[in-house]
């Protein structure tokens, strides 16, 4: 259930840190609560570990992190494992899981990655199809191959020698959402620069041949205007089509009673996206990293315009540089806003102390926290610094 109250913004500041701690980055909400940023503000209260934070309340994903973290023994890198394949049981916001998010040829696929902050190993998937532990399949490619992300058809034959169960992603919903999509002339659409014009009809497409373009199609400027046959929007803004109810991913980071360091990403991606997209959750600095001698850091959003800019890297690079959670977040979105004012995305930073931090652009995001001096999670919120 999603709350709709709102409490008035508090900052969080971690001065006697107690492990292990986990952040989760997860689908849309509308919860307001404290900001949760360590480094800033009048209000200061000890964070201890463990912690759990998620943005968005996906508190069951967030609960099933905990209960690893909380044994004793408890691994981050398990604990992230197990927080995300929470989400993609419940199929949190229809925007992690199976059962959600079809694209433009009405099949959902997964994409997942996992990282341990202490090798610096990774296992990623892309666009795997008809395997529903997308994030459990991560784990064995990095706990099985010498590689860091297999995609596509041959993913799920690597899933099903892992021995993995191969079944249906779609559901009714899906099929629902997929024939609602054709019914309304394939809108919203992804395509750009094509013909026929994206904006008011279902292709086949080929690409527009007007000079300009990068490609050697239409302009950005005919694109934005679907004229000409363009499509809906110019490849190099942000997607008017990302909302609390269609982006990328719950990620995860966690920080363990020794110290270690993990971080977790899985979503079914965007809705209605090109058939064969792979958007930011499973590539490495942008949907999550993880290095246990600094932080760890996760995104959410508008996946195609924050995986150009690696933030989850970025931020971690800024802890190391000095900055608080907080600061360090701000200034990973502001690298991208920069660009991209209008895009929406959120980002959980965590650093080695156990201190975390978030921030936002385009739209209030939500994440939950619990550590050690917590009965149980609860939800903070964060607002873009123009709000």
């Amino acid at each position: 259930l999603r709350l709709c109250f709102h409490t008035s913004a508090m900052v969080v500041q971690a001065l006697h840190p107690v492990w292990p701690v986990l952040v989760v980055l997860a689908a849309a909400g509308s919860v307001a609560g404290v900001t949760g940023r360590g480094g800033l503000g009048d209000d200061v209260v000890p964070v201890g570990w463990p912690v759990v934070v998620n943005t968005w309340p996906f508190t069951h994903a967030t609960d099933g992190a905990w209960a690893v973290l909380d044994r004793k023994g408890g691994v981050a890198l398990d604990a992230v494992d197990a927080g995300c394949a929470v989400c993609e049981v419940e199929q949190c916001d229809g925007t992690v899981g199976f059962g959600g998010s079809p694209d433009s040829h009405g099949e959902t696929t997964l994409d997942a990655m996992i990282m341990d902050g202490d090798s610096f190993d990774v296992g990623s998937v892309g666009c795997l199809r008809r395997i529903k532990n997308a994030v459990g399949v991560a784990r064995k490619v990095m706990d099985h191959t010498a590689h860091t992300l297999l995609v596509g058809e041959l993913a799920t034959q690597f899933a099903l020698a892992m021995g993995f169960k191969e079944e249906t992603l779609s559901t009714a919903r899906s099929a629902g959402l997929f024939a609602d999509w054709l019914k309304a002339n394939c809108q919203p659409n992804f395509m750009t620069n094509v013909s026929p014009n994206s904006t008011h009809s279902c292709g086949p497409y080929a690409p527009l041949p007007a000079p300009g373009d990068r490609l050697g199609g239409g302009s950005a400027a005919t694109a934005a205007e679907g004229g000409g046959g363009g499509g809906g929007f110019a490849p190099d803004t942000a997607s008017p089509f990302v909302d609390f109810d269609n982006h990328d991913t719950i990620g995860m980071v966690a920080i363990d009673a020794a110290g270690s360091i993990a971080a977790a990403t899985t979503t079914n991606g965007a809705n209605h996206k090109v058939a064969g997209r792979v958007g930011d959750s499973p590539i490495v600095g942008a949907g999550s990293y993880a290095d246990s001698e600094w932080g760890a850091a996760a995104c959410t959003g508008d996946g195609d315009v924050m995986m150009r800019f690696l933030p989850s890297f970025l931020a971690v690079e800024f802890l190391k540089g000095g900055k608080a959670p907080d600061e360090a977040a701000e200034l990973a979105m502001a690298r991208i806003r920069k660009r991209h004012p209008d895009f929406k995305g959120g980002i959980v930073v965590l650093d080695k102390n156990g201190r975390w931090g978030a921030a936002a652009n385009g739209w209030t995001f939500t994440y939950s926290v619990r550590n050690g001096s917590m009965n149980q999670t609860q939800v903070f919120s964060q607002k873009p610094p123009q709000w």
